[in-house]
């Protein structure tokens, strides 16, 4: 009995949580907003990726939703690059839900944006089950991180509409075969879009641009 009282508080919870989802994406849809979920461990280059998408979208105006268990670090370097923010701790959940991110919205100058970038927590496991109502989600892994993580977390990759490879500068210095990470990739989401960047820098975000179809 007590696991099957489980499994429907976990049926109930993703049901919720999908008509939630649409509710979110029926008022991105009726602002004109594009919304994207952001994905990736700490450390990713989450925050960065976003950060210099912004800036190549000077004509086209950004707003963020800074995701995190605690503290506003990311929502305050969202808030120094002028781009209207929204910092939200989720305490002890490990991810981002569209309960969440449906009270973050009304915090946000709607008519206002035209793009939303959803930071989600840094995690690549807990995310996965719970859809947010974005147009797209993009899954961001660090080489740093080393090359099994797309191999130990299959999921999240399989879901991801972009899947991005960041830092690809220190691959070398971190002794870790991008080769392997595309190759683990193509298995996981043989027709999922990969790119590889250098978000400091700016190397890929071009691509990573138009893949988002932000031109």
């Amino acid at each position: 009995m007590h696991k099957t009282c489980d499994v429907m508080m976990e049926k109930n919870i993703l049901e919720e949580n999908s008509k939630l989802a649409r509710k979110n994406r029926d008022l991105f849809e009726e602002h004109g907003i594009l919304a994207f979920n952001i994905l990736g461990a700490i450390g990713s280059g989450k925050t960065t990726v976003i950060e210099k998408l912004s800036e190549r979208l000077s004509d086209a105006r950004v707003g963020a939703i800074a995701g995190d268990l605690a503290g506003k670090d990311d929502y305050v370097r969202f808030k120094a690059r002028g781009i209207p923010a929204v910092a939200v701790n989720t305490g002890k959940d490990c991810h981002l839900d569209a309960h969440y991110v449906s009270h973050a919205l009304e915090e946000l100058p709607l008519d206002d944006l035209d793009i939303l970038f959803i930071e989600n927590v840094g995690n690549l496991i807990c995310p996965v089950d719970f859809p947010l109502g974005t147009a797209a989600s993009v899954v961001i892994v660090s080489v740093t991180e080393g090359d099994d993580m797309i191999r130990k977390h299959p999921l999240i990759f399989a879901q991801s509409d972009i899947s991005v490879i960041n830092k690809v500068d220190l691959a070398g210095i971190m002794e870790v075969d991008i080769g392997i990470i595309e190759s683990d990739f193509r298995k996981i989401n043989p027709h999922g879009k990969l790119i590889k960047t250098d978000a400091r820098r700016g190397d890929g975000l071009e691509e990573l641009s138009d893949a988002l179809g932000l031109g």
